[in-house]
Formats: structure tokens, sequence, C-alpha cells
């Protein structure tokens, strides 16, 4: 009953509460909740084998201890995976030193990628922009800083419009990569102001009420000196 009463009818609730978010919304049963749960732990666990070169025995002791991917076992504290029963300090140290690697292997595999692409050594020093960023968007020709300028914030984020009814959504190239609307455009912003479309300064904040009025104060006539206390006889 909770459940119908969430979705609404024709599913108008969902509808509505995507359209005011901007997100995708899914209402699932506690049983299909513990189905998510239980598929997305069988994936961190494989995950893990295949990243770490470990036994199914630790892959699944990592993810049932929360970690949720190879970076976080790669730069959290130590003493965090050392802390993991039945592993020791020489344990941790060795599956942290084999998350690093598999990283700096796909950065590598990452950086050719890019390069392959065509996508420039100038787009990849915008602040914000990861290697895996560079190639997704070197996917769909945006290989140089003026590209990336050129771009509007729904190209890289994705849109949803309403279409016969419905809720249709438009993927971004950015997509899946966690960045939110503010993210994605500081990253546009960034390029233009690389590319010389804008000027860095235009990007400051006006000034506050209180220091204009006390920069005006500043600029004004000193102030006469209070008189002495006490006057002549």
């Amino acid at each position: 009953m909770q459940l119908s009463l969430a979705i609404g009818r024709k599913g108008q609730n969902v509808r509505l509460a995507s359209q005011l978010t901007g997100w995708d919304i899914d209402i699932m049963t506690e049983a299909s909740e513990s189905e998510r749960r239980q598929a997305e732990f069988a994936e961190r666990s494989a995950t893990f084998m295949e990243a770490l070169d470990v036994d199914e025995v630790i892959a699944q002791l990592l993810a049932s201890e929360g970690f949720s991917s190879v970076e976080e076992v790669a730069f959290v504290e130590l003493s965090e995976i050392a802390s993991i029963e039945g592993f020791d300090e020489n344990t941790a140290a060795e599956i942290q030193a084999r998350a690093r690697e598999h990283l700096e292997k796909l950065e590598a595999e990452l950086e050719g990628k890019r390069k392959a692409l065509g996508v420039s050594d100038e787009l990849a020093q915008i602040p914000g922009l990861t290697t895996a960023m560079l190639v997704g968007l070197g996917e769909k020709s945006i290989k140089t800083v003026e590209d990336l300028a050129d771009c509007a914030t729904d190209d890289l984020l994705g849109w949803s419009e309403r279409k016969d009814k419905e809720t249709v959504r438009h993927e971004g190239i950015l997509n899946g990569f966690g960045l939110g609307r503010p993210e994605i455009e500081e990253l546009i912003l960034a390029a233009r102001v690389k590319a010389g479309w804008i000027d860095a300064a235009d990007l400051a904040p006006p000034p506050e009420e209180g220091d204009a009025e006390e920069s005006d104060a500043e600029a004004g006539e000193p102030a006469e000196a209070a008189p002495q206390a006490g006057g002549a006889a």
C-alpha cells in the first residue's frame, strides 16, 4: 500500500519528484532493495578480486567493511585496512600497494588513450578534469580548450524534457563522474578563461555591501578630531 502511495496514480508522484529534482528516481520494495544490495556486494567483491589479485574471502571482507572502490582501498589510512579481522599491517600494506599499482596502470592506459584521441595537453591542464574525463570528452570530439569553452552546461551534465507526457532523460558527456551543475559550470568557465574568451577578473564576486561602505568611508574626508575633555577656565 505504501509503495503505491509513493508512486502515485500512473506514476505521477515519481514523475513530479523527478522533474523537481532533476534526478531519475526509482522506488523499490524491501525485497528489491535487498537484491540490489546483494548485487552491489557481489560486484564490489569481483572488482577487488580482479584488481587486487586476491581470493574471494579477502575481497568479500573488504566489501563487507564498506570499501566501495579500489581508489578507496588505495588511499585510505592503512590502519583502517589493518583493523579488519584477520588482517595485519603487512597484509594491509600489500593490499594497498596492489591497489595503487592497479590505479597507476589504469591511469597510464587512459593517458595513452587520451593522446591517441588527440585531446590536447592544454585541455588536460584545466583544473578538475581527470584523465578519464578527458577520454570521455575526446570520444565526443571535445579535444581542445576552445571545444570545451564552447559547450553548454547541459552538453556535459545532461538534461530532461517532457515528451509525449513522459520525462525523457538525455545523458551528458560527463555523466557518471559525480559532477553537479556548479562543478560543470566551473569547468566551462575555466576553459573560457584559458581560451581568452573572458577575463578571470570578470569572475570575481562583487564586493559585499559592508565592504563597499567601508571602502567609501576610507575614500572620504577624515573625521574631525574629537574635542579634548575640559576647557579653558
